[in-house]
């Protein structure tokens, strides 16, 4: 359900952030690409979502271009990054409400969503408050139940559990792993070990914008003769990364 192609990102005349990457995610899986901070992932993900224009290569999402069916895409897909950020003044229900007008929820099924959202993750007590008095952690379940507002097919998801405690964390990963359950397409950035480990499919090592080996957690392992998913990582950082 998304294909990327020898995708490459320039900004000016830099450096290339974004080197060459190809992956697919089918649906019913979870892909995940791990690596540092500054190795491209967030850069990556926003091409994938349209937010940005690849300097060569293409993506598709369902069939579609990115390039030239963003509008659709965007109606057919959830995405969250760290970069994205709450109206401060607003509440969880209000905001609730804004987006599901966006998406042309039906006026009947609103609440009822609104309720089963904000109950699985503990929201409701704080629905009416508003967001600039909320902790990291419910502002980032607040963002993911926006996102996937309107139930997409295809979700893309930036760094998920970042600056997340560990229960929160927890229940981010589990609901992942239901809406891989229910057929969706899950492509998720992470640079947290166990993350990748247990939540995906496949995995992409992602160093320096280059995707440098791909595979499950126990294939990158058993490959580069490590006896954990960490040790494998951090040999294959060290032998691919460039310095300065």
């Amino acid at each position: 359900m998304i294909s990327v192609s020898h995708v490459s990102k320039r900004y000016n005349k830099g450096d290339m952030v974004v080197n060459d990457v190809s992956f697919t995610v089918e649906k019913g899986k979870i892909f995940g690409l791990l690596g540092p901070n500054g190795a491209g992932k967030t850069t990556l993900m926003q091409m994938i979502a349209t937010l940005l224009f690849p300097t060569s290569g293409f993506v598709t999402i369902c069939g579609m271009d990115t390039n030239a069916s963003a509008q659709e895409i965007r109606r057919r897909i959830g995405f969250l990054t760290t970069e994205i950020k709450l109206d401060p003044l607003s509440s969880p229900n209000q905001l609730y409400d804004f987006f599901a007008e966006l998406y042309d929820i039906p006026v009947d099924q609103i609440e009822t969503r609104k309720k089963e959202s904000f109950a699985r993750f503990g929201i409701g007590p704080f629905a009416d408050k508003k967001i600039a008095e909320l902790s990291t952690g419910m502002k980032q379940k607040i963002s993911i139940v926006i996102s996937l507002i309107h139930n997409p097919e295809v979700i893309i998801f930036d760094e998920p559990t970042n600056g997340l405690d560990i229960l929160t964390s927890r229940q981010v990963m589990d609901y992942l792993l239901e809406l891989r359950e229910k057929g969706c397409c899950v492509l998720l950035s992470t640079h947290i070990f166990s993350v990748a480990e247990q939540l995906c499919d496949e995995i992409a090592i992602l160093v320096d914008g280059r995707i440098v080996a791909q595979g499950s957690a126990q294939a990158l392992t058993e490959n580069t003769e490590s006896s954990t998913f960490e040790e494998a990582f951090f040999k294959l950082y060290t032998q691919y990364h460039r310095e300065g």
